[in-house]
């Protein structure tokens, strides 16, 4: 805001407005504004009030017509903007209500908008009414108009206008020039030729090399960066975005992009990975996934300042750019003919993201409409951000997005000649969360829900295995894996609908300090508290068999979710049916299925299925065969062996032979093989059909419409208790809260551990209180660690395995392979739960799955 002491001979104050836009003229009756109108724009630009009341009344003053008069004048106010036309409107809009409709108009149709407010003295504005004959109101109308206006100064720049003018006196409206100013996507002036270049995504040697093969000259600095690239016939390069996450030099990349715009090589539009890199180095919560944390790393590495460039570059970059006279339009993700020039959120988001439906696909990506295959504008619309095999035209569009990073290609376009040219993917650098190539220029392909191909679980041309895009971050198994877990999938899986999820591998308890233990709970305890974790739970190991079951209330729900004409399934820890005999499983699921509804479950959980995790009691219900070719075959040995070991050594001294240090190892071994034979026998016990079977369950994994790794160990104990209730087919788990930062409640806990291992039970399992989805002081921990006592150690490591000698041996262990490998198959448990309770398709679900699968192959210590 001004003065009027200026002097007269002053320069003019220039008023920018957009050259397509919304000019609201805000001012009390006899400020001036018609006046004003007339003399800064053109007639057919400018919309009064007064205009449009004498058109639906034939006078201009007539205040009975104007509710018909605004509605006339917010259709034409419409129409104009749709068209991309400047739109001046001249009414007195002092009151927040009338601007409110005329912003709404401007923002439906993607503009800006922009108020000039005339401030003239109440009694001049007094004054001029007087003098005209069609003015008859009182001062009164002006004093009210005032008083709304001074309280809308304070209010404009939260009502949505982009720009505010306010000309505070009479002199100051005199010398004003209006400046129409263009959008800044608009560079209709820049006419090439252009080389457009697709999703570098951190590529920097293949960016590289694409110029080189274009024909630019690359200049570098004195430490051999590439710093900046000209094209001797000055053909200038424009990106599409995407220059950074995922690939091995977004830095390098960076810094030859922003030499080529800064020395006029270039142009440059946001991608969506920009849009979200500013974010994170504005110091936003953003998840680091899809490539941003290896960005944030390799930034990491660079000078403040670099950061800083990169940081203004980035967030510097407009929406989309309008080249050739209007004949080349190119954003990251397209860019449809009526958001060509315009600029609102909408507009930002669908050349950033595309036009989304808001619903994710089996990738977990945006589903995205096919707007290319509906686009008929005249100017050619250049882009990226979705992934195809090969460039091709598409209704005057074009995606040079071919996955460069991906292993693909890096391409460019050449315009206006509009030949394609490419270089091949140094190697793969990132793994695609969708297929190359799963989704085409004119939208995604279309699959059935129900078919699961070799695709979905990333076993590609080259074996290259899987990468799963997580919550908690990525996940990827190799190739030799995946053939591995799909072997075991194709051929002794359930049936796929049934596998929602598969339980993960548990790590122990870091190595016991603890003379004569290998495990101990001392050790649990104190990583949960270091990682953060205040309050666990401690729950009985049962020494029996993972087992899910899935289980429904009735046929429809069977139909409806799973596979039609069946209950229920338990299956193992890699997908297989638990039990061999089918008449078996089916008793098997009927009691269980009795039990939920004994308990109530169905109708207290609003569902009609439920899965279950648990264990699945004696071990030897599935490990029979295990039993007695791996433990009871050593124990006969040594009982036929030992004794007759024994025998020859008295013989040898009634010889008068020294053998007494034999004969007291002999003895030692036959006493601990009778306790390694006590171990197996104990978790052994006959069953008939059902009879003798026992179900564990300690964790309710999801039913309908919902999964429960958020909820604490306190409420899944509760569930497992009251179907105790119901059923004796249904044991109970005995557990312990334990505050890890306590030291007696933590011995307390120790003693109780030690109690039950010397009663013969294997050990307990330590797990976050809060539930599966616990974080710590550095996120996502351990759902769980094992505390396996001593004698059931005896079956993993040995009957000897406590000699001293044996025992200092294998507390150098390392479990760091065993501890990642839980984590990635805790975080790729928790994907597929979340998934299948969102719906997902089965392919979707199945990603993590047969991930998890896969990881299972891989070679890790087994008596971990």
């Amino acid at each position: 805001m001004s003065t009027d002491e200026t002097a007269p001979d002053a320069a003019p104050r220039v008023l920018g407005v957009p050259a397509m836009g919304l000019v609201v003229l805000v001012g009390v009756s006899g400020s001036g504004k018609s006046t004003f109108a007339a003399r800064h724009f053109r007639s057919t630009e400018v919309i009064s009030s007064d205009f449009c009341r004498g058109v639906v009344s034939d006078d201009e003053n007539d205040q009975s017509a104007s509710a018909d008069a605004f509605s006339l004048l917010h259709t034409v106010v419409d129409i104009r903007l749709r068209r991309g036309l400047l739109t001046v409107v001249d009414a007195t809009n002092v009151q927040p209500r009338a601007r409110a409709e005329l912003l709404a108009i401007a923002k439906a149709n993607d503009v800006l908008s922009t108020a000039i407010v005339l401030d003239v003295p109440e009694a001049l504005a007094r004054e001029r009414n007087r003098v005209r004959p069609d003015r008859d109101f009182g001062d009164h109308v002006i004093r009210r108009q005032r008083r709304d206006l001074r309280q809308s100064l304070k209010y404009l720049r939260k009502e949505g206008f982009r720009k505010i003018h306010v000309l505070d006196g009479v002199e100051e409206i005199e010398r004003v020039a209006i400046e129409r100013e263009r959008a800044w996507p608009d560079r209709r002036e820049l006419t090439g030729p252009f080389d457009v270049i697709g999703d570098i995504h951190g590529c920097r040697e293949e960016l590289e090399e694409l110029l080189t093969t274009l024909g630019y000259a690359i200049a570098r600095d004195d430490r051999g960066r590439a710093v900046g690239a000209h094209h001797p016939e000055g053909r200038t390069t424009v990106f599409v975005g995407d220059l950074v996450d995922r690939g091995p030099d977004t830095p390098g990349v960076l810094r030859l992009a922003m030499g080529m715009v800064r020395d006029g090589d270039a142009l440059c539009v946001p991608g969506n990975h920009e849009n979200k890199l500013i974010r994170a180095l504005k110091g936003a919560k953003v998840q680091t996934t899809h490539g941003l944390a290896e960005s944030l790393e390799q930034l990491g590495r660079e000078s403040e300042g670099f950061r800083k460039e990169v940081l203004d570059f980035c967030d510097g970059l407009v929406s989309h750019l309008i080249l050739d006279e209007g004949r080349l339009v190119v954003a990251h993700a397209g860019l449809k003919e009526a958001y060509h020039g315009r600029a609102s959120g909408r507009v930002r988001s669908f050349a950033l993201y595309g036009d989304t439906t808001g619903e994710t696909d089996e990738y977990g990506l945006p589903v995205r409409l096919p707007w290319a295959r509906d686009y008929r504008g005249k100017a050619a619309v250049v882009y990226g951000h979705t992934p195809v095999l090969k460039a091709e035209w598409v209704n005057n569009t074009l995606c040079l997005d071919t996955g460069c990073v991906f292993g693909g290609r890096l391409t460019a376009l050449r315009y206006p000649e509009r030949e394609i040219v490419d270089v091949a993917a140094r190697e793969t650098w990132y793994e695609p969360s969708r297929p190359l190539g799963g989704e085409t220029a004119d939208g995604p392909t279309e699959r059935s829900d129900a078919v699961v191909d070799i695709t979905d679980v990333g076993f590609g041309d080259h074996g290259s295995g899987q990468f799963v895009e997580t919550e908690h971050g990525a996940v990827r198994t190799n190739g030799a894996s995946t053939l591995g877990a799909l072997e075991v999938m194709s051929r002794f899986a359930v049936d796929p609908r049934w596998l929602l999820y598969l339980p993960p591998t548990m790590a122990p308890a870091p190595t016991s300090a603890e003379a004569g233990y290998l495990e101990h709970p001392t050790e649990a305890f104190a990583w949960y508290r270091g990682a953060g974790i205040g309050q666990v739970v401690c729950e009985e190991k049962h020494m029996g068999s993972r087992a899910v079951a899935v289980l429904c209330r009735d046929a429809e729900a069977a139909e409806r979710r799973f596979v039609p004409g069946e209950f229920g399934t338990v299956y193992t820890r890699t997908g297989r049916p638990f039990f061999n005999d089918p008449v078996l499983q089916a008793e098997v699921i009927d009691r269980l299925r009795a039990a939920v509804t004994e308990a109530g479950l169905w109708d207290r959980l609003g569902t009609d299925w439920i899965a279950l995790d648990g264990e699945m009691l004696p071990w030897s219900a599935k490990a029979r065969e295990l039993i007695r070719s791996q433990y009871a075959s050593v124990g006969a040995a040594a009982r036929a062996s030992l004794p007759a070991a024994g025998t020859a050594l008295a013989a040898a001294a009634a010889r008068g032979l020294d053998v007494g240090r034999l004969v007291e190892k002999v003895e030692r071994s036959t006493v601990r093989m009778e306790e390694f034979s006590r171990v197996y026998r104990r978790y052994s016990w006959d069953t008939d059909g059902i009879a003798g079977l026992r179900f564990a369950p300690f964790m309710v994994l999801a039913t309908e419409g919902r999964e429960y790794t958020d909820a604490d160990h306190l409420w899944h104990m509760a569930i497992a208790e009251r179907l105790a209730e119901a059923d004796p087919l249904v044991r109970v788990t005995r557990y312990l809260v334990v505050d890890t930062t306590d030291p007696s409640a933590c011995a307390s806990a120790a003693s109780w551990w030690k109690d039950m291992v010397d009663a013969g039970g294997e050990g307990m399992v330590v797990k976050p209180l809060q539930g599966a989805r616990a974080e710590g002081g550095k996120g996502l921990t351990q759902p769980g660690l094992k505390v396996r006592g001593p004698e059931y150690l005896r079956i993993i490591y040995g009957p000897d395995y406590t000699d001293p000698d044996r025992l200092e041996v294998l507390k150098d262990r390392g479990l760091g392979r065993k501890t990642g490998l839980a984590m990635r198959e805790h975080k790729l448990g928790l994907e597929s739960l979340a998934r299948h309770a969102r719906r997902e398709p089965l392919w979707r679900v199945h990603e993590p799955v047969f991930a998890v699968l896969a990881l299972e192959t891989e070679p890790v210590d087994p008596r971990l």
